[in-house]
């Protein structure tokens, strides 16, 4: 009987939960690792849920083992949450394993990665197989449509990009606030989750460049963004996609020191090169004030549905309120 293993663990070696390929698969990847073993992965994503994984390997019983639990920790949750089971946790599920056998492990969780991002990339693709420029605009009075004397080429490419993620935006609406502290960005999380629990797709963008706080409330504050075909894939939270500059930073209390041409620039890559897709709503949650950001995605959106402003009941912010609401 092999020592060093657990009851878990040796359990199994002859009977490995989610053995076999799986039909139809959304995702696949196949890794050989440094020992020989090569392990096979396929699963199934429902709803933005990991709704079945399947395995193989050519390995021995470790290897089996790994790769079992592998699956069992990676069904029920997002795909995002698959990618970030490592080494450690299928160990840890395991009860541990003796150390020779570790690297199964790794080879488990690499290879789970790796049917996860071919998911992303295939649906990455499958977006932009749907979208041509401006085809989903069937305005005539779309600004897209004709290039501004002013434009060369380039600039006007770049707009017609733009325009394009935005017209398969139905609704677009701006939150502001006269003063900080007044519950803004709490204010556009409700607004969105409540829109998403109403059956609704919805993006949230945050603009706040020097103090983004959507990662905060979302309790996304260790979400990273990943890059697909189609562009810059949003952190993705049920039926809600979420982009902010906080994903960005490589620690919370990095500061941020950017003039205007730059946020500008930023909140225009945020806009175009984010593979927003279809959404029924856009909800922009906007730094305090009447400057750069708000100016920039007012200026870049053009056709805001509409503008929700928050303040208190403070004299010192409700004057300060009345220049946003004078601004829109």
């Amino acid at each position: 009987m092999a020592t060093g293993f657990t009851r878990k663990a040796l359990e199994r070696f002859t009977k490995p939960r989610n053995y076999g390929e799986l039909e139809e698969p959304d995702g696949y990847a196949r890794i050989t690792g440094p020992c020989g073993d090569t392990m096979e992965f396929w699963l199934h994503v429902d709803d933005g849920i990991v709704t079945a994984v399947g395995f193989t390997t050519t390995g021995c019983g470790p290897s089996r083992a790994c790769g079992s639990m592998a699956t069992e920790l990676a069904e029920g949750r997002t795909p995002r949450e698959a990618m970030r089971i490592e080494q450690e946790d299928i160990l840890d599920a395991l009860g541990g394993m003796p150390e020779e056998h570790q690297h199964c492990a790794l080879l488990a969780s690499n290879t789970l990665k790796a049917t996860v991002e071919d998911f992303m990339n295939k649906q990455a693709e499958k977006e932009m197989e749907r979208q041509t420029i401006c085809s989903s605009c069937d305005k005539e009075t779309c600004s897209a449509k004709t290039q501004h004397p002013n434009e060369n080429p380039e600039e006007y490419q770049e707009r017609r990009e733009l325009r394009s993620r935005l017209c398969r935006i139905q609704h677009k609406i701006i939150v502001l606030s006269g003063k900080g502290g007044v519950g803004k960005s709490t204010v556009a999380v409700n607004l969105a989750t409540a829109l998403m629990m109403s059956g609704k797709q919805v993006g949230l963008l945050d603009i706040d460049i020097h103090g983004p706080s959507i990662p905060t409330l979302l309790g996304l504050e260790h979400e990273t963004i990943l890059s697909g075909p189609d562009g810059m894939v949003p952190v993705e939270l049920g039926d809600m996609k979420v982009m902010s500059l906080g994903f960005l930073l490589r620690s919370p209390d990095d500061a941020v020191i950017w003039r205007g041409p730059m946020k500008m620039g930023v909140i225009k890559q945020f806009l175009k090169d984010i593979a927003w897709g279809d959404l029924d709503y856009l909800i922009i949650d906007s730094p305090p004030g009447t400057g750069d950001e708000v100016l920039s995605a007012c200026q870049l959106v053009e056709d805001l549905d509409g503008a929700v402003v928050v303040t208190t009941p403070q004299k010192l912010a409700a004057i300060d309120v009345r220049k946003s609401i004078t601004f829109c």
